[in-house]
């Protein structure tokens, strides 16, 4: 029996949720157990930018409140394949950089580092000062990928969810999940 991918996706307030909006349902299509947790600016960011909020995300994956310490995704024990942070402010980067677990996503990040999973960080801000780059580097050296939320343009996009699509399967790739949102350097549809 093939065992299905369990994935924890985090929003926060950075702008750029439509990056997230798009994993979450691209998880979803492609069968991935997906756990989703937003900040509470994270949701308001999500329904300012995209019109949606964590009602229609319940269509997707299961929501969980980001104040549940006591949820599932909040222990080692709960196995996942890992977690994306997508897009992810560079406050929660911070919080996780440093150790904080005083939110259901700092926590679940902290689970997912220290059970040595697959951590994908999407930060989505620009520019970056010393400390942005300080805290990416706690990150990276703990194990976790950082991947700033920069599209390609090589595949000429003529419309914004092909950017989103282009963020949302190279996310994809780290998991090593199939798919067909974007086409592959070298490769003619």
């Amino acid at each position: 029996m093939e065992k299905k991918l369990k994935i924890i996706v985090g929003i926060t307030g950075a702008s750029g949720s439509l990056y997230g909006y798009t994993l979450v349902r691209a998880l979803h299509q492609l069968g991935v157990d997906t756990h989703l947790i937003a900040t509470e600016m994270g949701e308001k960011v999500m329904q300012f930018e995209c019109g949606i909020g964590m009602e229609e995300m319940k269509n997707y994956a299961t929501v969980h409140s980001n104040r549940n310490l006591f949820a599932s995704v909040a222990s080692g024990s709960f196995k996942t394949d890992g977690m994306v942070i997508c897009p992810c402010s560079m406050n929660t980067l911070g919080a996780i950089a440093n150790g904080v677990g005083d939110t259901l996503l700092s926590r679940a990040a902290s689970v997912v580092l220290k059970e040595r999973r697959e951590f994908v960080v999407v930060p989505r801000e620009a520019p970056y000062h010393l400390i942005h780059l300080q805290n990416m580097t706690r990150l990276a050296e703990a194990g976790a990928c950082i991947m700033p939320a920069s599209p390609g343009f090589y595949h000429r996009p003529t419309e914004i969810w092909e950017l989103a699509n282009f963020m949302v399967g190279r996310i994809l790739d780290v998991f090593d999940i199939d798919h067909e949102l974007i086409e592959r350097w070298g490769e003619k549809s």
